[in-house]
């Protein structure tokens, strides 16, 4: 999907795309992610930032139990950050590919659309993708199969964060106060650079649409005076990934955005009392980090996040809907291999579905990987990253190859699809792959593993999801249970960043015709194979049901279901306007 730029002719509105072209004068495709390394610990499991200085079908493998007991498997620290991919820098729209793994199998990465991903016949004009066509369904568990209560879970971990901040470090005692209004600020999708304090908002062609210092709104003059409009400085970094930087930081997910909420706050601190022009922060960022989701915290009840889940767990966790656990059977009686694969460790796994799903969780999965660590999962080979089986939360030998279902800890997906093989009896078994964060989860598994990719995109509800009559493509017997109403969002949309998906250029606030689509945006139908608000969007839904995928021939909001964001929508039907 390229992001519009909007130019006016003869009052008609004209969307001119602003992907650079290559030399040939051919469109560039898309700078791929490259994974980022960093300390283990975040609830969620992604991995997140260094200091740097910065069931039981006849034909299948018989399951493996000398994994963890029912006492559960070991949580070893939470991740959020992402382990290094390494990779080269990029230059402006056209980047290398980061190399596929080695011994990485024929459904490895590829450089064609997701129209043309997976097994079972696809071909390059397909447009659609149905489960019923798919061996293997994935999931990754934080805010995929398991939803939170966001603004409670929001608020305890930037306290989490604040508190060591605080006691530890000798932070101003002021950021232990936080107003709910405050929480406007988090949005998913900013670049926080950390030598200038300053926050992102970037636009598919990486120029700046929206901007703060800290906590404050910068006005359009400042972003045109500062950034202009041309391509950020490190755009072709934060685009590609780049491993071990310490000039900035994306926030992807849920578990990202309170800590970009207290980093502003720091910043405003850290000017009001000291002045400062150059900032020196992430590092006690990253011990706070390291502090609260360290391997031995959740058994040790060290910090405040896990000791407060664990007695609390109904003030922060949303039950599984029976809808959702009905699918997950239907699609086991289906002949599906399901899967949960988590960087979560084993224990806070355990906690976690215990509570949503129920003790017989593990009864709705044929394959539980912990302490997975993506998106290295997807890039590392089997010698950098072998699975490790459990005892009592502890992780024991590594493993030269995985010969049976069961529960593991670590490990890598080369071994894990060549044990897909094994249990389906065929080459090329298609997976599909559910997650919530495109640097953990959709990229890499659509990258690296040429895996069906389905984004979930909680934005779709606070962006007022609309279902245009038109485009219709299933009889009414086969709608989902969003499709024509208007479910209730999460939260609004940020009054101080406005949509996930669109933007106006910077000075151009008044003119109709500047609206461009976030770089965020862009990424979603470049490596998704189709987006939807949650599982239980789909859990109606018949296994046969055909969904319209993203595609390079194919309008850039076809994936989205049940229907696009308003604001896309908007863009949309305007350039047929011509």
């Amino acid at each position: 999907m390229f992001i519009s730029n909007p130019r006016s002719l003869g009052g008609k509105r004209i969307f001119k795309t602003r992907a650079p072209k290559h030399a040939s004068g051919t469109r560039a495709p898309p700078p791929p992610f490259r994974t980022r390394p960093c300390c283990r610990g975040l609830p969620g499991g992604r991995d997140r930032p260094e200091a740097k200085p910065h069931p039981g079908e006849s034909g299948r493998a018989e399951p493996h139990r000398a994994g963890p007991s029912r006492a559960g498997p070991h949580r070893a620290g939470l991740s959020r950050a992402e382990p290094g991919r390494g990779g080269a820098g990029m230059g402006r729209g056209a980047a290398a590919a980061p190399p596929r793994a080695a011994g990485s199998t024929a459904r490895g990465p590829s450089s064609s659309s997701s129209s043309s991903r997976g097994g079972g016949g696809g071909s390059a004009m397909q447009q659609h993708f149905s489960l019923a066509d798919c061996e293997v369904v994935g999931f990754d568990l934080d805010h995929t199969l398991c939803r939170y209560h966001l603004p409670q879970s929001e608020r305890l971990i930037y306290d989490s964060f604040a508190q060591y901040l605080v006691t530890e470090k000798g932070y101003d005692k002021g950021l232990l106060t936080l107003t709910p209004e405050s929480l406007d600020f988090c949005c998913k999708g900013l670049v926080l650079d950390l030598e200038d304090g300053n926050f992102l908002k970037l636009a598919e062609d990486g120029t700046v649409l929206r901007a703060s210092h800290g906590t404050r709104s910068m006005t359009s003059e400042e972003i045109l005076e500062i950034y202009g409009r041309r391509e950020w400085k490190h755009f072709s970094a934060v685009s590609g990934m780049l491993s071990r930087s310490g000039k900035y930081y994306l926030y992807d997910n849920y578990f990202d955005l309170p800590g970009a909420l207290l980093c502003a706050r720091v910043v405003d601190s850290l000017d009001q009392h000291d002045g400062q022009k150059k900032y020196d922060f992430w590092k006690d960022m990253v011990a706070a980090i390291q502090h609260n989701y360290k391997i031995t915290a959740f058994k040790e009840e060290c910090g405040m996040y896990f000791p407060e889940v664990k007695n609390h767990p109904d003030k922060y966790l949303q039950r599984c809907p029976e809808s959702v656990k009905k699918w997950l059977k239907q699609l086991k009686s289906a002949g599906k291999i399901l899967l949960l694969i988590t960087s979560s460790h084993s224990d806070y796994c355990r906690l976690l579905c215990e509570y949503i799903i129920g003790n017989d969780f593990e009864e709705y999965f044929d394959i539980v990987i912990t302490n997975a660590l993506k998106p290295g999962f997807f890039s590392h080979t089997p010698n950098q990253r072998p699975f490790r089986t459990l005892e009592n939360d502890e992780e024991q030998e590594a493993l030269l190859s995985l010969d049976k279902p069961g529960w593991y800890s670590q490990g890598n997906a080369i071994h894990l699809y060549e044990l897909l093989k094994k249990m389906t009896g065929k080459l090329d078994p298609k997976v599909v792959y559910f997650g919530d964060s495109m640097h953990s989860d959709i990229f890499p598994a659509h990258h690296y593993s040429n895996w069906e990719t389905v984004f979930i995109l909680e934005e779709l509800l606070g962006d007022k999801v609309m279902v245009p009559a038109e485009t219709e493509s299933e009889p009414l017997e086969k709608k989902g249970k969003y499709e024509g109403r208007q479910p209730k969002a999460p939260y609004p949309i940020s009054k101080q960043w406005g949509s996930f998906f669109m933007d106006r250029l910077p000075g151009l606030e008044n003119a109709e015709e500047t609206l461009v689509r976030t770089w965020s945006c862009k990424c979603i139908s470049t490596y998704s194979t189709i987006a939807i608000p949650s599982l239980e969007s789909i859990a109606d839904l018949p296994l046969d049901y055909r969904f319209t995928r993203f595609s390079s021939n194919s309008s850039g909001t076809a994936g989205y279901y049940p229907s696009p964001p308003r604001a896309l929508l908007t863009s949309e039907e305007s350039v047929t306007m011509k």
